[in-house]
Protein backbone atom coordinates (compact mmCIF):
# COMPACT_ATOMS: atom_id res chain seq x y z
CA UNK A 1 0.00 0.00 0.00
CA UNK A 2 1.17 3.54 -0.72
CA UNK A 3 -0.38 6.84 0.39
CA UNK A 4 -0.77 7.84 -3.27
CA UNK A 5 -3.33 5.07 -3.73
CA UNK A 6 -5.45 6.41 -0.89
CA UNK A 7 -5.24 9.93 -2.32
CA UNK A 8 -6.25 8.60 -5.73
CA UNK A 9 -9.27 6.78 -4.30
CA UNK A 10 -10.37 9.88 -2.43
CA UNK A 11 -10.22 11.94 -5.62
CA UNK A 12 -12.13 9.39 -7.73
CA UNK A 13 -15.88 10.16 -7.98
CA UNK A 14 -16.85 6.46 -8.02
CA UNK A 15 -14.99 5.93 -4.74
CA UNK A 16 -15.49 9.31 -3.08
CA UNK A 17 -18.34 8.12 -0.85
CA UNK A 18 -16.26 5.40 0.74
CA UNK A 19 -15.38 5.91 4.38
CA UNK A 20 -11.72 6.65 4.98
CA UNK A 21 -11.20 3.25 6.61
CA UNK A 22 -12.71 1.49 3.57
CA UNK A 23 -10.47 3.43 1.19
CA UNK A 24 -7.46 2.28 3.18
CA UNK A 25 -8.63 -1.33 3.10
CA UNK A 26 -9.13 -1.14 -0.66
CA UNK A 27 -5.71 0.43 -1.18
CA UNK A 28 -4.02 -2.40 0.73
CA UNK A 29 -5.14 -5.02 -1.82
CA UNK A 30 -4.68 -2.88 -4.93
CA UNK A 31 -1.73 -2.74 -7.34
CA UNK A 32 -0.58 -0.34 -10.05
CA UNK A 33 0.21 -1.18 -13.67
CA UNK A 34 1.38 0.97 -16.57
CA UNK A 35 0.11 0.21 -20.09
CA UNK A 36 1.85 1.39 -23.26
CA UNK A 37 -0.08 3.22 -25.97
CA UNK A 38 -2.18 0.70 -27.89
CA UNK A 39 -1.72 -2.04 -25.28
CA UNK A 40 -4.80 -4.11 -24.45
CA UNK A 41 -5.90 -3.96 -20.82
CA UNK A 42 -8.53 -6.67 -21.22
CA UNK A 43 -10.30 -8.27 -24.15
CA UNK A 44 -13.95 -9.02 -24.74
CA UNK A 45 -14.52 -12.51 -23.31
CA UNK A 46 -11.68 -12.34 -20.76
CA UNK A 47 -12.44 -13.51 -17.19
CA UNK A 48 -13.38 -10.66 -14.81
CA UNK A 49 -10.24 -10.78 -12.67
CA UNK A 50 -9.95 -7.09 -11.74
CA UNK A 51 -11.75 -3.82 -11.17
CA UNK A 52 -9.78 -0.91 -12.64
CA UNK A 53 -9.37 2.76 -11.85
CA UNK A 54 -7.57 4.91 -14.41
CA UNK A 55 -4.95 7.07 -12.68
CA UNK A 56 -3.21 8.66 -15.68
CA UNK A 57 -3.71 8.62 -19.44
CA UNK A 58 -6.69 7.74 -21.63
CA UNK A 59 -8.38 4.39 -22.21
CA UNK A 60 -10.93 3.47 -24.85
CA UNK A 61 -13.60 0.81 -24.37
CA UNK A 62 -15.00 -0.74 -27.53
CA UNK A 63 -17.08 -3.67 -28.70
CA UNK A 64 -16.82 -5.66 -31.91
CA UNK A 65 -20.08 -6.19 -33.80
CA UNK A 66 -20.93 -9.47 -35.56
CA UNK A 67 -19.88 -7.95 -38.90
CA UNK A 68 -16.40 -7.21 -37.53
CA UNK A 69 -16.76 -3.46 -36.92
CA UNK A 70 -15.39 -1.94 -33.72
CA UNK A 71 -17.88 0.35 -31.95
CA UNK A 72 -16.21 2.73 -29.51
CA UNK A 73 -18.37 2.88 -26.38
CA UNK A 74 -16.47 5.41 -24.29
CA UNK A 75 -13.17 7.14 -23.67
CA UNK A 76 -12.03 7.13 -20.06
CA UNK A 77 -9.91 9.74 -18.33
CA UNK A 78 -8.04 9.97 -15.01
CA UNK A 79 -10.20 8.94 -12.06
CA UNK A 80 -12.64 6.83 -14.08
CA UNK A 81 -13.38 3.27 -12.91
CA UNK A 82 -14.06 0.45 -15.38
CA UNK A 83 -14.52 -3.32 -15.47
CA UNK A 84 -16.81 -3.33 -12.44
CA UNK A 85 -19.89 -4.75 -14.18
CA UNK A 86 -18.13 -7.98 -15.11
CA UNK A 87 -16.57 -8.29 -11.66
CA UNK A 88 -19.91 -7.97 -9.85
CA UNK A 89 -21.76 -10.28 -12.22
CA UNK A 90 -18.93 -12.79 -12.53
CA UNK A 91 -19.32 -12.82 -16.31
CA UNK A 92 -16.69 -12.49 -19.05
CA UNK A 93 -15.79 -8.93 -20.03
CA UNK A 94 -18.45 -7.65 -22.47
CA UNK A 95 -16.06 -5.28 -24.27
CA UNK A 96 -12.37 -4.61 -24.87
CA UNK A 97 -10.30 -1.88 -23.19
CA UNK A 98 -7.00 -0.56 -24.52
CA UNK A 99 -4.75 2.42 -23.81
CA UNK A 100 -5.07 5.40 -26.14
CA UNK A 101 -1.81 6.69 -24.67
CA UNK A 102 0.59 5.60 -21.95
CA UNK A 103 -1.77 4.94 -19.06
CA UNK A 104 -1.48 4.05 -15.39
CA UNK A 105 -4.22 1.92 -13.84
CA UNK A 106 -4.97 0.79 -10.31
CA UNK A 107 -6.11 -2.83 -10.24
CA UNK A 108 -8.26 -4.32 -7.47
CA UNK A 109 -8.47 -8.15 -7.64
CA UNK A 110 -12.00 -9.52 -7.80
CA UNK A 111 -11.40 -12.06 -5.03
CA UNK A 112 -9.90 -9.44 -2.71
CA UNK A 113 -12.78 -7.07 -3.39
CA UNK A 114 -15.40 -9.67 -2.47
CA UNK A 115 -13.45 -10.67 0.63
CA UNK A 116 -13.55 -7.05 1.75
CA UNK A 117 -17.27 -6.77 1.00
CA UNK A 118 -18.00 -9.90 3.05
CA UNK A 119 -16.03 -8.58 6.02
CA UNK A 120 -17.10 -4.94 5.65
CA UNK A 121 -20.61 -4.78 4.11
CA UNK A 122 -20.73 -0.99 4.36
CA UNK A 123 -18.21 -0.94 1.53
CA UNK A 124 -21.04 -1.74 -0.90
CA UNK A 125 -22.99 1.37 0.08
CA UNK A 126 -19.97 3.50 -0.70
CA UNK A 127 -19.29 1.88 -4.05
CA UNK A 128 -22.76 1.61 -5.57
CA UNK A 129 -23.56 5.33 -6.15
CA UNK A 130 -20.43 5.92 -8.21
CA UNK A 131 -20.76 2.72 -10.19
CA UNK A 132 -24.43 3.41 -10.88
CA UNK A 133 -23.38 6.67 -12.50
CA UNK A 134 -21.14 4.70 -14.86
CA UNK A 135 -24.07 2.45 -15.86
CA UNK A 136 -26.23 5.51 -16.61
CA UNK A 137 -23.42 7.04 -18.67
CA UNK A 138 -23.07 3.86 -20.72
CA UNK A 139 -26.81 3.70 -21.32
CA UNK A 140 -26.62 7.27 -22.59
CA UNK A 141 -23.79 6.29 -24.92
CA UNK A 142 -25.88 3.54 -26.46
CA UNK A 143 -28.69 6.04 -27.02
CA UNK A 144 -26.22 8.36 -28.77
CA UNK A 145 -25.19 5.54 -31.10
CA UNK A 146 -28.73 4.72 -32.20
CA UNK A 147 -30.72 7.94 -32.08
CA UNK A 148 -31.00 10.99 -34.31
CA UNK A 149 -28.98 12.32 -37.21
CA UNK A 150 -25.22 11.90 -37.36
CA UNK A 151 -24.64 15.64 -36.73
CA UNK A 152 -26.81 15.42 -33.62
CA UNK A 153 -24.92 12.39 -32.30
CA UNK A 154 -21.52 13.93 -32.96
CA UNK A 155 -22.49 17.26 -31.38
CA UNK A 156 -23.87 15.45 -28.32
CA UNK A 157 -20.64 13.47 -27.99
CA UNK A 158 -18.43 16.57 -28.17
CA UNK A 159 -20.61 18.43 -25.68
CA UNK A 160 -20.52 15.48 -23.28
CA UNK A 161 -16.72 15.28 -23.47
CA UNK A 162 -16.53 19.04 -22.94
CA UNK A 163 -18.70 18.74 -19.84
CA UNK A 164 -16.64 15.89 -18.43
CA UNK A 165 -13.10 16.92 -19.37
CA UNK A 166 -13.15 20.40 -20.87
CA UNK A 167 -11.44 23.54 -19.55
CA UNK A 168 -11.30 27.16 -20.75
CA UNK A 169 -8.36 27.57 -23.14
CA UNK A 170 -7.40 28.50 -26.72
CA UNK A 171 -10.34 30.90 -27.02
CA UNK A 172 -13.00 28.32 -26.19
CA UNK A 173 -13.52 25.08 -24.27
CA UNK A 174 -10.50 22.83 -24.77
CA UNK A 175 -11.04 19.08 -24.45
CA UNK A 176 -7.66 17.31 -24.07
CA UNK A 177 -8.82 14.06 -25.67
CA UNK A 178 -7.04 13.31 -28.95
CA UNK A 179 -9.45 11.27 -31.06
CA UNK A 180 -8.95 10.39 -34.71
CA UNK A 181 -11.78 10.82 -37.20
CA UNK A 182 -12.09 7.03 -37.21
CA UNK A 183 -12.53 6.96 -33.45
CA UNK A 184 -15.09 9.77 -33.53
CA UNK A 185 -16.95 7.87 -36.24
CA UNK A 186 -16.91 4.68 -34.17
CA UNK A 187 -18.25 6.56 -31.16
CA UNK A 188 -21.18 7.95 -33.15
CA UNK A 189 -22.02 4.96 -35.32
CA UNK A 190 -21.12 6.54 -38.65
CA UNK A 191 -18.40 6.35 -41.30
CA UNK A 192 -15.00 8.00 -41.15
CA UNK A 193 -15.78 9.94 -44.33
CA UNK A 194 -18.98 11.38 -42.88
CA UNK A 195 -17.18 12.39 -39.72
CA UNK A 196 -14.44 14.10 -41.75
CA UNK A 197 -17.04 16.12 -43.68
CA UNK A 198 -18.88 17.26 -40.56
CA UNK A 199 -15.76 18.18 -38.59
CA UNK A 200 -14.33 20.03 -41.61
CA UNK A 201 -17.54 22.03 -41.98
CA UNK A 202 -17.61 22.86 -38.27
CA UNK A 203 -13.99 23.93 -38.52
CA UNK A 204 -14.77 26.36 -41.36
CA UNK A 205 -17.72 27.68 -39.37
CA UNK A 206 -15.43 28.13 -36.32
CA UNK A 207 -17.64 25.91 -34.20
CA UNK A 208 -15.03 23.25 -33.42
CA UNK A 209 -11.28 23.45 -33.97
CA UNK A 210 -9.24 20.25 -34.07
CA UNK A 211 -5.81 20.20 -32.42
CA UNK A 212 -3.24 17.41 -32.28
CA UNK A 213 -3.82 17.02 -28.53
CA UNK A 214 -7.62 17.37 -28.52
CA UNK A 215 -10.18 19.84 -29.81
CA UNK A 216 -11.55 23.28 -28.96
CA UNK A 217 -15.25 24.09 -28.97
CA UNK A 218 -15.32 27.75 -30.01
CA UNK A 219 -19.09 28.13 -30.24
CA UNK A 220 -20.88 26.14 -27.54
CA UNK A 221 -24.23 27.68 -28.38
CA UNK A 222 -24.04 26.66 -32.04
CA UNK A 223 -22.99 23.12 -31.12
CA UNK A 224 -25.81 22.88 -28.56
CA UNK A 225 -28.31 23.93 -31.23
CA UNK A 226 -27.09 21.13 -33.49
CA UNK A 227 -27.41 18.60 -30.66
CA UNK A 228 -31.09 19.44 -30.14
CA UNK A 229 -32.13 19.98 -33.76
Amino acid sequence: MTPSLEVLFEATPALARLAEADRKRLARVASVRVYARGETIFKEGDPPDFCYVLARGRVKVFKRTPDGKDVLLEVLGPGDPFGAVSVYEGRPCPATASALEKSTCVLVPRRSLFDLIERHPALVRGLLPGLTRRFVDLAGRMAELTGGRVELRLASLLLRLAGEKGRPDFGGVFVPVALSRRELADMTGTTTETCIRIMSRWGRQRIVETRKDGFVIRDLEALAEVSTA
